[in-house]
């Protein structure tokens, strides 16, 4: 019989306990009200309905944290309902009894089901911070090699990258992609990274769509750049390409295994309307069998039957050897197939094409304003969910308070030269863009 963590540590009295109660675990919470109608979510207002805006506020600032739907907060709340009727129960036969009632297991089976991968190649994690921090920590990198990024990186992904070289005493290097915003193309970027490449350099760091500027890198041409340099490598020099993916996921296609990266970390909190805490990181097999893990598991069962008989565990790593350990939010991480339920259900190339139709419109827009510099490509192969500005005379924190003045929340990029910074999301309507449009135009 398999050893899990239960029949380890489990006494047998427990276990009878534990048994005597299960009806109790396995039944389902009661509502505390009557459900309301499944809402036509072909409908953009309809969907708006499912989450719980403050309905005076024109709410552009999404991207940064989001609001959970009603099917996210009825997800959460079931699960929560169960912890609080049985917490060791719950978290006993969900966690560490039967795989085949691993709710971990089925939570990545549905990102990889959404992504395009599998669910064996997908660690759990809390967001996109930690997921970075897992991969160039846990990376074989030593003296001598070298992590390529860009000048236009956000601070966790440059501190994630400086952390781990001062632990491994690797190198690390940042350029610049462009010399201003109104010079940026697409060729230029790639160009610029395969001529950055040095015979050391063994990993590549960039982010799909910055959030400094709204500007979406092209991911698929830097990963050809990335396999040609390989060509030429023995497989121990490999060059590994790593995305930072939290502002493409839940806005672009989302079959992100296609990009050609060798790992993408996001969180689920943002635009995929995740619960708040949960992210992923995607990984190549290849890539996690390379990997050292840096926080001890609970998600694997074969780490505990390893340690339960006093040996190491049998390589290669895989993805679940690396998704966090200790007790955790539960309730959210296991409802987070309920937001890409959500996603599926309206439709991933709908809210692709709704989230562009409505901050093109806002770009387009704001450009027609003779005193605002726009800094977001307008080109929708360059862009994403967001629109990044200037008005010339104010601060862009100044910007943001007048705004708010009007009921109007947006944010200023977190960056050396911070803009002003608008992002459209599926909740958010052409109205809305409009009269942010006429808030800008009066300052």
């Amino acid at each position: 019989m398999a050893f899990t963590r239960r029949r380890f540590l489990v006494t047998g009295s427990a276990a009878i306990t534990a048994s005597a109660l299960a009806p109790a675990w396995a039944a389902t919470p009661k509502k505390q009200t009557t459900a309301p109608p499944a809402a036509d979510l072909r409908d953009w207002n309809a969907v708006r309905q499912q989450f719980d805006l403050a309905p005076d506020y024109t709410h552009l600032g999404l991207f940064y944290l989001t609001s959970h739907p009603r099917p996210v907060r009825e997800a959460i709340e079931s699960y929560r309902q169960r912890l609080d009727r049985n917490p060791f129960i719950t978290v006993e036969r969900s966690m560490f009894e039967r795989p085949e009632d691993h709710i971990p297991t089925k939570v990545c089976n549905a990102i990889a089901e959404y992504i395009g991968g599998k669910g064996d190649d997908i660690a759990l994690t809390q967001n996109t911070t930690t997921g970075l921090t897992l991969l160039y920590h846990g990376l074989p990198l030593k003296a001598g090699h070298e992590i390529l990024t860009t000048a236009h990186d956000h601070f966790v992904h440059h501190e994630a990258i400086r952390l781990s070289t001062e632990r491994n005493g690797a190198s690390w290097r940042k350029i610049p992609l462009f010399d201003s915003y109104d010079a940026i193309s697409a060729d230029g970027m790639v160009d610029r990274i395969a001529k950055a490449i040095a015979p050391n350099t063994r990993v590549v760091g960039v982010t799909w769509v910055h959030s400094a500027s709204g500007l979406r890198l092209p991911i698929r041409r830097i990963a050809d750049v990335v396999a040609d340099a390989n060509r030429s490598r023995d497989a121990k020099d490999r060059l590994l390409l790593i995305v930072d993916g939290v502002h493409g996921i839940g806005v672009e296609d989302p079959k992100i295994t296609a990009l050609g990266a060798d790992a993408i970390s996001a969180g689920t909190h943002k635009w995929l309307f995740g619960p708040r805490g949960t992210g992923f990181v995607w990984a190549k097999p290849e890539v996690w069998a390379m990997m050292r893990p840096l926080v001890p598991s609970f998600t694997s069962f074969e780490l505990f039957e390893a340690w339960g008989a006093e040996k190491l565990a049998a390589g290669p790593a895989r993805a679940n050897w690396f998704t966090p350990g200790g007790f955790q939010a539960f309730e959210h991480w296991w409802a987070l197939p309920a937001a890409i339920s959500f996603h599926e259900t309206i439709g991933s190339a709908r809210i692709t094409d709704r989230i562009h139709e409505l901050n093109q419109r806002m770009n387009e827009g704001l450009r027609k304003l003779p005193n605002v510099v726009v800094y977001t490509p307008l080109d929708r192969n360059m862009n994403a969910g967001m629109v990044c500005f200037d008005v010339k005379g104010m601060e862009p924190g100044a910007v943001v308070r007048k705004l708010y003045e009007k009921k109007i929340i947006a944010s200023t990029t977190p960056y050396a030269k911070p803009f002003a910074r608008l992002a459209c999301g599926i909740m958010n309507t052409p109205a809305e863009v409009e009269k942010t449009i006429a808030a800008v135009r009066a300052l």
